[in-house]
């Protein structure tokens, strides 16, 4: 039985984070032996890792507990982070099944620091149809969502639908059934939700809803977060070299921090964040 690591990303508090599985040695593992090791870890995602003869390179595949996701950016993080522990920080180079995935950790202050380049990303429009019905399973309203921002699909790894609420209030009364938003978006490709109020000091509040891997709600969603900086940038809704943080997990009780960059150079988008053991 591989080892099986524990990490909370996007925090440097245990109770705080997205907890995230990490096998750094998944060779000759199969993918129903990952799925089930993902499904009894009970985490958002759990990454499996295999070596390359190059230096400090990976395949990696990741699992929720009921799927296979492309891509999971708060595994990713971890998994920097359980890396850099054991072979020094530096560059590592990530093969996804969504793509290669630059990954730069670094120290700072004592603390690893994980920051991933996205593949590169694509935005498009939101069919009306699919926004009526993810609406109409949250019980949300089309006056509930913030005029200013397009509906859009937006995908830096995977797919994911941006919906921008007016209010914080809307966005702290999340219910949804599980069952039938999951089927809305397994017909549709999505991976989460992006749940977003943009508050009054350049931070994002956001929430998302994974019920596609078996998850209510992740408490960091560092794909998601790629997938917001391209949409924002899409649309022209910051500055082409903007930075800008992401507040996620709050109202789970497991605060998050997000840091997103952009470049005017490169339409990918990079991801940052601490990641602690469990």
């Amino acid at each position: 039985m591989p080892e099986i690591l524990r990490y909370t990303a996007f925090s440097d508090d245990p109770d705080g984070g997205n907890p995230a599985g990490v096998v750094l040695d998944a060779s000759g593992m199969s993918a129903d032996a990952m799925l089930q090791t993902a499904a009894d870890v009970g985490y958002s995602e759990t990454a499996f890792l295999v070596a390359r003869d190059s230096d400090r390179t990976y395949d990696v595949r990741y699992f929720a507990p009921e799927a296979e996701v492309a891509f999971c950016g708060h595994a990713t993080v971890a998994s920097g982070v359980a890396l850099a522990e054991r072979v020094g920080a530096g560059p590592l180079t990530f093969h996804t099944p969504a793509g290669e995935i630059a990954v730069d950790t670094t120290e700072r202050d004592g603390q690893l620091w994980a920051t991933l380049t996205s593949v590169e990303p694509q935005v498009v429009p939101a069919p009306a149809d699919l926004v009526d019905a993810v609406l109409a399973t949250l019980g949300w309203e089309r006056d509930d969502l913030d005029p200013g921002y397009p509906l859009s699909l937006a995908n830096a790894g995977v797919w994911h639908l941006v919906l921008v609420t007016r209010t914080r209030e809307r966005l702290a009364r999340l219910a949804y059934d599980q069952p039938a938003l999951a089927d809305l978006m397994r017909e549709a490709d999505l991976t989460t939700l992006q749940l977003v109020w943009p508050d009054h000091y350049g931070t994002f509040q956001s929430r998302n809803p994974f019920p596609v891997g078996g998850v209510f709600e992740d408490p960091a969603t560092g794909a998601a977060a790629a997938a917001l900086g391209a949409y924002l940038a899409h649309h022209g809704l910051v500055a082409p070299d903007a930075a800008f943080s992401i507040e996620q997990g709050v109202d789970m009780g497991r605060p998050s921090l997000i840091q997103v960059s952009l470049s005017a150079d490169s339409p990918r988008v990079r991801v940052s964040g601490k990641a602690v053991a469990l």
